[in-house]
Formats: structure tokens, C-alpha cells, sequence
């Protein structure tokens, strides 16, 4: 049975600032899904959730990937909860949605978007991944190492079903004009996979593939919303869907990386590095905007009907987890502005120090130049 795995996440209005979408907006969203897609039979089934101040919206359907009917669903309820946001007086009502009218499907429209679409297995098992206060390159290290790296995925040695490795299709999203991708395999590219994905602003795992079966293993969103908005917007707080065991990672590979902490992009106004928290499913945001935050809920599924969420990150082991990570936060924290601390000036999303940087530079002088009269 051929299923396609949708899930799109936008902002559209948050309680106290950037914590998190009220009860009576979340409700909406999953209200007008149900009406319109569930029992219209447009969709098999759905679930909502929020991770820091993002609603994602997962939906299992038979109409392929970017289908206007679906991506209108999402938007329309989107639309739907805006309303109920503004209403409330919640902060940013609707700040994802960066068109006035849905035109054919919601890339480049503001949500995030990470779509599959494949043959369901007889115990299909798949891994939904949302972050918040950061950028989609925050999966290329987790992503990288789950599929490439034996030390983190033992079955690249122990599984024959993965003995060929995994395509990655690279995305260039400094690119606006386009989408401009690489097709890149390991094990025989690891490097210049590697030398892709260390920049994780420019180049973004768009998609994985298995060499062995061809069948998709992952799919990530990967807009910037910068780049279509030509302005800070709020970070792009990026979505992934990874499936998992048989021919891919086992659930534990796929999760082993984010261990790590890494530092990522994000926190407060989008413009500071932080490690990235591994955290419960419908967490909040808090210190100084963040940390930045990633949930991961597993899911079975039999034709295209989804069990309730395993919610891979409420384990005590990753409680231990959460407090190096805290301590990560804080010590890059107390740095301030400084260096490291804050993204370099080409990827400051925030108007202010834009525009603060344009009138210093008028007012610099060359020492020793010469005045022409």
C-alpha cells in the first residue's frame, strides 16, 4: 500500500512571547484537520503537536508529495488558528505565514514541510522529528552520523540490508532562485559529504535514500525563511520524518547522535549558537529564547493508520543528557555577544544590526588618506 507522510509546522501565535501555543489554538488546528481531511477521507489520519512555539500538523494520505489538496488542508487550518491567535492577543498571530493566499502548495509559503512517500512495510516504523530556535542544517550532524557512521550505527557492519550505505541529496539553500542539490553516496563520498554538511547554513540534507533498496529513508525541510522573506522572520524551525529498522538505522541509531548537544544556530532572535536539547514532545522555550530544542516521536503504522507516539526523548537517560546540555547553554551564554557566541554578520537575520552595520560603515576612514579638496 502506497502511503505518502506529511507534516507541516508553522508559528502562527504564541503565549508570553515565544513559549508556546495556547490550548484553544491547537485545538482549532486539529479541529478544522479532522473536519475537513479526516472525515472527508482526504487524509488517513493525523496528529498534532507543538514543540516550543510551532504547531506541526502530521497527516498519512494516498496523494503524493506536494499535493495542493493536503498542503491547503494545512494551510486553511493554519488560517484557521491565526484567527483564534489574534483573538487571544498571542504574539507573532500568524507570523509563518508569509503569503496572503495559498497558491498550489505551502513550500516557500512560510511552514515547514518534510514529506515520504513509499510502499508501507507490513511493521512500518518511522521517527518524526521537530526542532525550534534553530535552522535546518541543526539535523546534518545527527543525520550525518546515524547514516554514515559506524561508531554511531553499528548495523553498517552488523546489517546486510545496509551494506551499500545511503544517498544524500544536498541542498544549496543560499540558493534562492532554485532548488540547487547534490546526490552524494557513502561510504564512497564520505568526505565531500562531510565537507558539505560541516556548513550548516548554506548546505542542508534534503533527503536520504537507501543504496541498497533505493527506498527513501528521510526527508527534512530545508526553506529558509530569510531567503524568502528578505528579512528576520523568526528561525526555520525545521522538520524531519525518518523511517526506521529493516533497511535502516534501528530507532536507537537514529537517536544516538543527538547525545552529542551540538552547536547549532538559533536562540534568542535567531542570531546566537547554542546546543541543540533533545526534549520531551510539546516542550516549551524558555531560557533566553531557547535553548534550541528537538522532539522525536515514534510512530508504527498499518495502512497509513498511526499508533499513539513513543516519545523518544522521555527516558531518564536523556534527563542527563538535558543538564550537559544546560551547561553548554551556559557557558556559551556567558560569552554574550561576543565571537563565537553570536552568528557571524552574513547570517544575522535580525533588521537592527543589519542596518546598524550599513551606517558604521559609512563613517570609517582610511588612516593616513589624504582629504581632496
Amino acid at each position: 500500500m502506497k502511503i505518502t507522510l506529511s507534516v507541516i509546522k508553522a508559528d502562527i501565535g504564541s503565549i508570553g512571547g515565544h513559549i508556546q501555543p495556547s490550548k484553544r489554538l491547537k485545538e482549532t488546528v486539529g479541529d478544522y484537520i479532522k473536519s475537513e481531511g479526516l472525515n472527508k477521507n482526504l487524509i488517513k489520519d493525523f496528529y498534532i503537536s507543538s514543540t516550543g512555539d510551532d504547531i506541526a500538523i502530521l497527516m498519512s494520505h494516498q496523494k503524493g508529495k506536494l499535493d495542493s489538496d493536503i498542503h491547503k488542508l494545512a494551510w486553511d487550518a493554519f488560517v484557521k488558528g491565526t484567527e483564534v491567535a489574534k483573538k487571544q492577543g498571542l504574539y507573532g498571530a500568524g507570523q509563518d505565514l508569509l503569503k496572503d493566499a495559498f497558491s498550489g502548495n505551502v513550500k516557500g509559503m512560510g511552514p515547514a514541510v518534510a514529506e515520504l512517500e513509499f510502499e508501507e512495510r507490513p511493521n512500518e516504523s518511522f521517527v518524526f522529528f521537530a526542532a525550534d530556535k534553530t535552522d535546518p542544517g541543526a539535523y546534518n550532524l545527527p543525520l550525518y552520523l546515524a547514516f554514515v557512521d559506524p561508531m554511531y550505527n553499528a548495523g553498517l557492519m552488523l546489517s546486510p540490508k545496509m551494506d551499500e550505505g545511503f544517498k544524500f541529496v544536498i541542498m544549496d539553500v543560499s540558493y534562492t532562485e532554485a532548488d540547487r542539490v547534490i546526490e552524494l553516496s557513502s561510504p564512497q563520498d564520505l568526505y565531500d559529504i562531510a565537507a558539505l554538511l560541516r556548513d550548516n547554513q548554506r548546505f542542508v540534507v534534503e533527503s536520504i535514500h537507501s543504496n541498497n533498496t533505493k527506498e527513501q529513508a528521510a526527508a527534512m525541510s530545508t526553506t529558509r525563511l530569510h531567503n524568502i522573506a528578505g528579512k528576520y522572520t523568526g528561525k526555520d524551525d525545521p522538520v524531519a520524518l525518518v523511517r526506521v529498522q529493516g533497511e535502516f538505522p534501528a530507532t536507537g541509531e537514529v537517536l544516538s547522535p543527538y547525545n552529542i548537544g551540538h552547536f547549532v544556530a538559533g536562540f534568542m532572535r535567531g542570531s546566537h549558537n547554542g546546543p541543540l536539547m533533545p526534549s520531551k514532545a510539546n516542550t516549551t522555550i524558555s531560557f533566553f529564547d531557547g535553548p534550541p530544542v528537538v522532539t522525536a516521536q515514534a510512530f508504527s503504522m498499518r495502512e497509513g493508520k498511526f499508533t499513539e507516539p513513543a516519545d523518544c526523548f522521555d527516558h531518564p537517560f536523556w534527563d542527563y543528557v538535558r543538564d550537559q546540555v544546560s551547561q553548554k547553554a551556559l557557558d556559551i551564554r556567558r560569552q554574550g555577544f561576543s565571537g563565537c557566541a553570536m552568528l557571524p554578520y552574513s547570517e544575522l537575520e535580525y533588521g537592527g544590526i543589519v542596518e546598524k552595520m550599513k551606517k558604521l560603515d559609512g563613517k570609517f576612514k582610511i588612516k593616513g588618506e589624504k582629504v581632496r579638496v
